[in-house]
């Protein structure tokens, strides 16, 4: 039985209450003071024995109250400690300050192959001077590559302190490369993902979701092509988003932002004293962050040609070694790929490996530029303009009607990023509610010829009306007929033959 006794502190009180259970010949298994508390584990006792001893106890001055308990405190925050250990997917061991292991949790017990409690640091990892580094440091060692079981992981080492700071000990977490990964990867989860990123109802937008659709659950690498600033990062997230491998990391490396030597170790990673300035113990690259995750490779045009026969092997059999290294890693990562660059025309010039390019291009996608979506122009501006007012703090505001047919009929040569900068410049700029022509001219834009002329017009019908004149007569000639231009501008065909005859544009059948 267990038995808590509540008393009045006093000197001596913990002997007289011990002593009479020491009287009574009981075999304690433990005994724990919480001043003005105390706890006994007593299994031997009985119910005879221990209302007798009740009354006993109650007579000691100071005692108020005695009363079974189903466990000790102490064992009970034992208890609460295995079952968060246990409960933990990495490995953690608890070690103390002279480099011993103290405690491990089950992950690292089943990977170690037994108990380490009470091993120094050197019997579990191949690093002889780990451990002294440890101590030297207070345990306060950046995060390192170490080998453990000859396992490649990384270590994480956080000090603890007693109460009077001194240190005694220190914890220590291993992580798999692709853990780092998903944490890196959560920090980018601040957007839409899958379909909700893409944001449009134009007929060429719903074409790219429904060949989206069908890519993105088959395992293969997928190039995805389109002008700049037109969202292929958005498609490569969407199509990670919409596959098996979702739960895991996605990563991505823009292959025109680094140099070779760069782009290399942080693609495949480096080991221990590959050159000078290399992070202690090696760095994990991108594709092992990435192991049962996506990595996405953008202006994959722009590699050189070492990193893509480097690629290349690595698309052959899913291995590579890292920079400086002799060990083949194997990882199981699939591969997007983007470009705003005719990689076919490239191939022909000799600037990019055809056995690459066919390896790359087993599946793909085309983005479309944003002058070939119609009105989700107007969409896309009216979200980038909410996402700009929350972003800089500003009372909401909105687009006014005036700006529709300049923002439809400009070329938008940056596309969506580009269109997203000059709505953030607009509401920067803007001190009232409502945006308007010269709005976005201050925000540096030169949407459209049209809008120089704007001054010489009576009134806005006439402006418009000018305006969707010009920009039929222009695109009539680059589709020349009423079903064409309408699904170029996202409207009916009978709304087109309508405005054509109305500007007298001659029309075909």
């Amino acid at each position: 039985m267990r038995i808590h006794v509540t008393f009045i502190d006093r000197v001596g009180i913990t002997q007289e209450v011990l002593a009479l259970l020491g009287a009574r010949n009981l075999n304690l298994d433990a005994v724990e003071m919480i001043p003005p508390n105390v706890y006994i584990d007593a299994p031997a006792l009985s119910q005879a024995v221990l209302d007798e001893l009740h009354d006993a106890l109650l007579r000691v001055e100071g005692v108020q109250a005695v009363e079974l308990v189903d466990i000790l405190p102490g064992q009970q925050r034992r208890l609460q400690l295995d079952a968060l250990l246990a409960a933990m997917s990495d490995p953690v061991l608890a070690v103390g300050p002279d480099g011993h292991v103290l405690l491990a949790n089950p992950t690292l017990v089943s990977l170690y192959g037994h108990e380490p409690a009470g091993e120094p640091l050197s019997n579990l990892f191949a690093e002889p001077d780990l451990a002294q580094n440890l101590i030297d440091k207070g345990f306060r060692l950046p995060m390192c590559e170490v080998s453990f079981k000859g396992q490649a992981l990384l270590l994480d080492a956080t000090p603890i302190s007693g109460g009077t700071d001194a240190l005694v000990g220190g914890l220590l977490t291993l992580y798999p490369p692709s853990r780092i990964g998903e944490r890196l990867a959560s920090l980018h989860h601040d957007h839409a993902e899958g379909m909700d990123a893409l944001i449009g109802q134009s007929s060429a937008l719903k074409q790219l979701k429904v060949r989206l659709l069908k890519v993105a659950s088959l395992d293969a690498p997928l190039l995805i092509q389109g002008e700049t600033g037109t969202g292929k990062e958005l498609v490569a997230r969407a199509c990670h988003a919409l596959s098996a491998r979702h739960d895991a990391p996605f990563l991505a490396l823009n292959c025109a932002a680094l140099p070779e030597s760069l782009a290399e170790s942080e693609l495949f990673g480096y080991s221990a004293g590959a050159f000078t300035g290399a992070q202690r113990g090696g760095k994990p690259g991108l594709l092992e962050m990435a192991d049962r995750g996506t990595v996405f490779l953008d202006e994959v045009g722009e590699m050189s040609p070492y990193l893509q026969a480097k690629l290349l092997r690595f698309l052959s059999d899913g291995c590579f070694r890292r920079v400086g290294g002799d060990r083949e890693v194997h990882v199981n990562v699939r591969v997007l790929c983007a470009t705003h660059r005719n990689l076919e025309r490239m191939v022909g010039e000799g600037t990019f490996r055809e056995d690459l390019y066919y390896r790359l291009n087993v599946l793909n996608l085309m983005v479309p530029p944003l002058r070939e979506r119609g009105n989700d122009i107007l969409l896309l501006a009216e979200h980038f303009l909410r996402q700009a007012c929350a972003q800089i703090q500003r009372p909401p505001c909105r687009l006014a009607p005036a700006t529709h047919p300049l923002l439809l009929g400009n070329r938008w040569s940056g596309n969506v990023r580009q269109l997203q900068n000059v709505i953030f410049r607009a509401a920067a700029i803007c001190e009232g509610d409502l945006i308007d022509c010269d709005g976005l001219e201050l925000a540096g834009t030169a949407l459209s010829a049209q809008q120089a002329e704007s001054a010489e017009v009576s009134s806005l019908e006439e402006a418009v009306q000018a305006f969707e004149k010009s920009l039929l007569e222009r695109l009539y000639a680059e589709y020349p007929s009423t079903r064409q231009l309408a699904a170029r501008l996202n409207t009916s065909h009978t709304a087109i033959g309508q405005r054509l005859r109305k500007y007298g544009i001659s029309t075909k059948a």
